[in-house]
């Protein structure tokens, strides 16, 4: 006589709570899948089908099957490579000055300093602040006339500084904004990173006779390198999405050009104004896919070389 399978010697009550608890972890996450599904993946895809169209936004069912022009015009466009370069000069002296700052900071408050509760709840004040108002209040301190900076600036026998229409100023005001913004978050995740380094590796490193820049150079950064490069990659894709700081330095039609002569107009800028003052949809949708891909190509670069220098050290 044949064996009877201990599954079959199961009640059918039995049966159903053992399926329920192999599908209990999918359905703790199907509301995140499915709200990334309508408010993610579907927009992500419907932005690649639009880019393929030639789209108004007077009329956004009338397409009219392009291919890949909308492409091909962005790529001998040259204010979308202008727009690519500024964002590439923002991002960048914006995110090295930020970073730097952030990390000297968390160093200072992982000493044990008196208030450092309350440095630690005013480094994230900034953070808190929304873009418009903080983009308002260093609008005025980088007034030509009346800005407060150039009052500082005309103490000492400097020429007042053009900070809207100049290339260079205008986009230092910029990463100015950005800098002040994010600083105190990008300080609170290194402190946190910080603490978790376990003591004795300084202990270790104060026996040898390292004195604290040397623990600070052979024990921290080795200790915040994964954070650091989570940092990195993060305020890169940051620095490429920048669109609120330009759009509002001056407002208006001269904000959404990136200044008189396009001089800080982002990428992102140059999307809005590509689909919602010449209404052209299709050219929008592509520069938002090229942007992302751009984006997943410098996490790509990014992740590598980690995985590099993880593989080498």
């Amino acid at each position: 006589m044949a064996a009877i399978s201990p599954a079959r010697l199961l009640t059918r009550g039995q049966l159903w709570r053992r399926r329920g608890t192999k599908a209990a972890p999918y359905a703790f996450i199907a509301p995140f899948l499915v709200l990334f599904a309508a408010f993610g993946l579907f927009p992500l895809i419907y932005t690649g089908y639009v880019s393929l169209h030639r789209v108004r936004l007077q009329k956004p069912d009338a397409m009219t099957w392009v291919g890949f022009d909308n492409y091909t015009t962005l790529l001998q466009d040259e204010f979308f490579w202008n727009s690519l370069k500024n964002t590439f000069t923002i991002g960048v002296i914006s995110t090295v000055p930020q970073l730097c700052l952030a990390l000297g900071l968390a160093h200072l408050l992982n000493y044990k300093l008196r208030g450092r509760t309350f440095f630690r709840v005013a480094m994230l004040m900034p953070y808190a602040t929304s873009v418009a108002a903080a983009t308002l209040v260093f609008a005025g301190l980088f007034g030509r006339d009346y800005g407060m900076l150039n009052w500082f600036l005309g103490l000492f026998g400097v020429d007042p500084i053009d900070w809207f229409n100049d290339k260079w100023p205008s986009q230092i005001a910029i990463s100015t904004i950005v800098t002040w913004r994010w600083t105190g978050y990008n300080a609170l995740i290194y402190l946190a990173a910080m603490q978790a380094i376990p003591h004795d590796r300084y202990e270790s490193a104060m026996l040898d006779g390292a004195n604290r820049w040397r623990q600070f150079r052979h024990v921290t950064l080795p200790g915040l390198r994964p954070t650091i490069v989570f940092t990195i990659i993060v305020s890169t894709i940051g620095a490429l999405q920048i669109f609120g700081e330009p759009l509002l330095l001056q407002g208006g039609t001269s904000g959404m050009n990136g200044g008189a002569s396009r001089q800080y107009q982002t990428t992102g800028l140059y999307m809005y104004q590509s689909g919602w003052q010449y209404f052209s949809l299709g050219k929008a949708a592509a520069i938002a896919w090229l942007l992302f891909l751009l984006i997943a190509l410098v996490v790509g670069v990014n992740a590598a070389v980690v995985r590099y220098r993880a593989r080498k050290g």
